[in-house]
């Protein structure tokens, strides 16, 4: 499908002209934040060599511009307005003694080889390599304790005696205490009869060679200096070394380590989720700087594990049948592939590297014939099943007719019937989850505040941190008291209904029960088109006219409904729904405006991306796709809420938009951003990520938004298209897009004010929103008008942080719009955390926005009641959200489009005007532009 061509040397007049700039000179550019981009493509850097081996006129270079370079702006003061709130924080004080501040941490490289030089493969292995050294050259390493990552970085506290040591030691290579190998020493190609004979003696050994080199030393005055909130490089790196050590001590604890989580292998803390699949609960740690000092922020945390225990029923679960003979092996195969398996009788550890091509009865191996006498064969063949029920007397239920699980080599198989087998627990899940599995994991896993305040204090208990040796030789004590902070709970903005009616929310929530919409829309020209759903369509049809009717929409009835052929059910989804198009073709005077699609599936109908595709991208007709199950009043004005707002209505308004008076945005033009990324499934990495970028339209409203969205290369968090430079008077970039339709759209104003809402980073990436990302946007800005400088506002949200509020003696969530902005935000950054949205199951989560860039000079309260405000313009519902609502719209187009093209098949989608991000790369298939009539809709509605 080709892309909707605009002329974009006519758009180039309207009214981005030097005309309507002010004239500046170089330094109040700088001013001005005019920064020149410098992430030039490689293909773009080739085309300039090429034209520069062309010219042959020897021209003096012009001198390279010093880029500034952004970093995160300091907090100006703290917000006042609202009631105050005493809370508690599940972060806890730690103290530091200052015995130890003339001590360093140093650091050191750990490189571990096998005898022969190979380095060492596998996670896992190291540390009990380096738990070896530590026990057997206690002495040579002067009694020092480590604190050891687990890959390339150990730390102590103060020096080794020597900058380089090193050392050999030897490991067992029998496969117990999760070591993997084979204990078929003879190849015989199944577990011979002196299997309990050897584990009494010494198992085959490996020898590594390890070298640990001095890297650096890290002053532990740092700790001290983040304690101050005096942030350096020294003090970031100390507080890494501090994790570890946590990480450490809980891994000596036999847990399974995330990241900054561990997990006990605690059935109590496991939930089955179905498919095979338990949610795991257990805990992250991580220490903090804030302005109250050094805190460690301990949280519940949960991560996907296999379930434990006989093989066989893992399999049965995850194939959802009723017996192993039922069983899909080569998925099983698949499946299995290095779980790893405990077996009995010999309670031994293996990795499973496949299964036996034929069933255990008729999988045969050579076996030592040890009694033979002189004149007969030294090797007999036997069967698995044989071996195992003859031979080892071990009886087998239902193992005969089901393949064997294979823990040898490629070339020197080792067969263990399937009933044998157990998979050892904490083996983590990382495939994408189903919606089932997720909806099973957030009901069960969820925790009201009393009770996840108690797991909190518990786990401090348990983890026992002061009995921690490095924690002891750092001098750091950890409280175990829940940090007291000041909350402030901020009042709901009032809203503006139909007949111009007022009204306050009432704990984050409304409703349009005898309310008319805003802006109610007409729906004249529809249609219904029903892919065998069942359903009484005439009552659908009616009662939702009558819905409409009674909220101010006026829903003509519909021209016809389409039901599909029963004969086209079982064909595939795009044949389904070019079908159906034909059908309406063939019986309408010309194109609906609307059409109302029935669904069979509620979630995940293979139907809605190729449906959703032809509407949009192909004819440019609204939809609305329902699955309805229970059909009343309040589902029925939800799905009006959405088909309004997709039409170009408004469902309500902040009472500041209409007036207008929002401080600062009402009184020039201003334009606000909502941006976001979403990437493939975990373990997908082919997949391209998609961005998306919402854009407010018709200011001085903050309510209506559209969205533009592009792909980019897979697991890539920055945005690289919001400018892209085609020719000398072409950017196809996203920015332009919706610069253009703000102008067009707010009575030819260029926006003086741009104010940008970034999801989905983490800190360590603030800086690439500063300096590439805003510079993309601040080129785009100058590629349409050399003059115009505009003031931006960048402000990061985060929802994937540990940090939660509780009210003291209370049972209850933090009321909607309580904002915590002092005691435990950064000691000198701009950030703040708010519960924007009524917390009515589980534990409220907090969004933690961060403000990088404030040119405006928004006051603390400004601010803060802005994004609150804009917790409240979500048009699909009529609650307050968590989080701001362009952030929420970007997410939502960016899902919404990624099922227009199924990425599986990427040979096949690539088109020609696919792009490509680096020479060489693997071009990434682009989604097809929306038709100009609902591109600037709110079609993700």
């Amino acid at each position: 499908m080709n892309p909707q061509t605009h002329s974009h040397s006519q758009t180039q007049t309207l009214g981005f002209s030097n005309s309507e700039g002010c004239e500046i000179d170089t330094a109040e550019r700088v001013s001005c934040g005019l920064r020149l981009w410098i992430h030039l493509s490689q293909m773009e850097m080739g085309q300039m060599s090429k034209m520069g081996q062309m010219e042959t006129t020897d021209i003096a270079p012009e001198p390279v511009k010093k880029k500034n370079l952004h970093l995160p702006i300091a907090r100006r003061g703290l917000g006042t307005k609202g009631q105050k709130i005493p809370l508690l924080t599940n972060h806890f004080k730690v103290n530091v003694t200052n015995s130890n501040k003339e001590e360093h941490f140093f650091h050191y490289s750990v490189l571990v080889t096998y005898e022969d030089g190979r380095p060492l493969d596998g996670k896992g292995a190291g540390r009990r390599i380096i738990d070896r050294v530590h026990e057997t050259y206690n002495s040579e390493l002067g009694g020092k304790d480590f604190a050891y990552d687990g890959e390339k970085s150990l730390f102590t506290v103060g020096s080794l005696p020597r900058n380089k040591l090193e050392f050999s030691v030897v490991l067992e290579d029998t496969p117990s205490n999760r070591n993997n190998g084979s204990i078929n020493a003879d190849g015989d190609g199944s577990l011979n009869e002196s299997d309990r004979k050897r584990l009494r003696r010494p198992g085959r050994t490996k020898t590594f060679n390890v070298e640990i080199s001095y890297a650096a030393k890290i002053p532990m005055k740092a700790i001290g200096e983040a304690l101050r909130g005096q942030e350096s490089e020294n003090s970031q790196e100390a507080l890494r070394v501090l994790d570890i050590i946590l990480r450490q001590h809980a891994s000596k604890q036999g847990c399974l380590l995330v990241r900054q989580s561990f997990f006990h292998n605690d059935p109590k803390s496991f939930v089955d989720v179905g498919g095979g699949v338990l949610g795991c609960r257990g805990f992250h740690s991580s220490f903090r700087t804030t302005q109250g000092g050094l805190s460690l922020n301990i949280d519940v945390s949960t991560t996907m594990i296999i379930q434990p225990g006989p093989v066989v029923d893992f399999l049965i679960s995850s194939q959802n049948v009723r017996d192993p003979f039922s069983l899909d092996w080569t998925k099983a195969k698949r499946t299995l592939k290095n779980l790893r398996v405990k077996t009995s009788p010999t309670n031994l550890e293996y990795k499973i590297t496949g299964l036996s091509e034929r069933p255990c009865k008729e999988q045969l191996f050579t076996l030592r014939n040890k009694n033979a006498k002189d004149g007969e064969d030294g090797e007999i063949e036997v069967t698995v099943y044989d071996y195992f029920v003859n031979h080892r007397n071990i009886p087998l239920r239902y193992s005969g007719d089901l393949p064997c699980m294979n823990v040898g080599k490629p070339k020197r198989p080792t067969y263990i019937p399937l009933e044998l087998c157990e998979l050892v627990s904490l083996q983590r899940y990382t495939k994408a989850l189903s919606t089932l599995q997720r909806s099973s994991l957030v009901e069960k896993s969820r925790q009201k505040p009393q009770e996840r305040m108690s797991i909190l204090s518990n786990a401090l208990k348990i983890n026992n941190y002061d009995g921690e040796p490095m924690l002891r030789a750092c001098g750091v004590s950890i409280g175990n008291s829940f940090t007291q902070v000041d909350g402030r709970v901020l009042p709901a903005p009032k809203l503006k209904v139909g007949n111009g009616d007022d009204f306050f929310p009432r704990n984050g929530r409304w409703n349009f029960n005898n309310k008319k919409l805003v802006k109610p829309t007409k729906i004249e020209r529809w249609v219904v088109v029903n892919f065998s759903a069942r359903c009484d369509l005439k009552a659908l049809v009616r009662d939702l006219i009558k819905c409409g009717d009674m909220k101010g929409i006026a829903i003509d009835p519909p021209f016809d409904v389409f039901e599909e052929n029963p004969q086209s059910r079982r064909a595939p989804p795009m044949v389904r729904v070019e079908r159906m198009f034909e059908d309406i073709q063939s019986n309408l005077p010309g194109q609906p405006q609307f059409i109302l699609c029935l669904l069979p599936e509620r979630k995940n109908s293979a139907l809605y991306g190729p449906w959703k595709r032809k509407n949009l991208a192909e004819y440019g007709i609204v939809t609305q796709c329902i699955a309805p199950t229970r059909v009343n009043d309040q589902y029925l004005t939800n799905v009006l809420l959405k088909i309004n707002a997709k039409l170009g209505g408004l469902n309500s308004l902040l009472a500041v938009e209409f007036s207008p008076s929002i401080p600062v945005v009402s009184k020039a033009p201003t334009i606000i951003l909502g941006m976001d990324v979403s990437h493939g499934s975990p373990g997908q990495s082919d997949i391209p990520s998609i961005a998306a970028v919402v854009s407010s339209r018709h200011w001085p409203l903050i309510s209506r938004y559209r969205a533009s969205v592009r792909t980019q290369s897979p697991k890539v968090e920055m945005i690289d298209s919001l400018f892209k430079r085609v020719s000398d008077t072409e950017d196809d970039g996203i920015m332009r897009e919706l610069l253009l339709d703000f102008y067009t759209s707010s009575g030819k104003r260029k926006p003086d004010q741009i104010i940008i809402f970034r999801d989905g980073v983490s800190e360590s990436q603030f800086n690439q929103v500063l300096n590439i990302e805003l510079d993309q946007i601040i080129e785009a800005c100058k590629f349409l008008d050399e003059s115009w400088c505009p003031k931006f506002v960048v402000i990061i949200a985060q929802k994937n942080h540990h940090t939660k509020f509780f009210q003291p003696q209370s049972p209850d969530n933090v009321p909607p719009g309580t904002i915590i902005d002092n005691r435990i935000c950064h000691p000198k950054n701009n950030d703040f955390y708010l519960c924007a949205q009524a917390g009515m199951i589980g534990t409220t989560r907090p969004t933690h926005y961060h403000v990088l860039l404030d040119d405006v000079g928004f006051s603390a309260d400004d601010l803060q009641e802005l994004v609150h405000s804009l917790s409240y313009v979500y048009q699909r519902s009529t609650t307050a959200i968590s989080v701001v609502a362009p952030i929420c719209y970007a997410h939502l187009a960016a899902t919404q489009m990624s099922q227009f093209v199924k990425f599986e098949d990427a040979s096949e989608t690539s088109s020609s005007h696919g792009g490509t991000t680096s020479a060489g790369a693997v071009p990434v298939p682009q989604l097809p532009r929306l038709k100009e009539n609902v591109a600037n809709s709110m079609f993700f509605c």
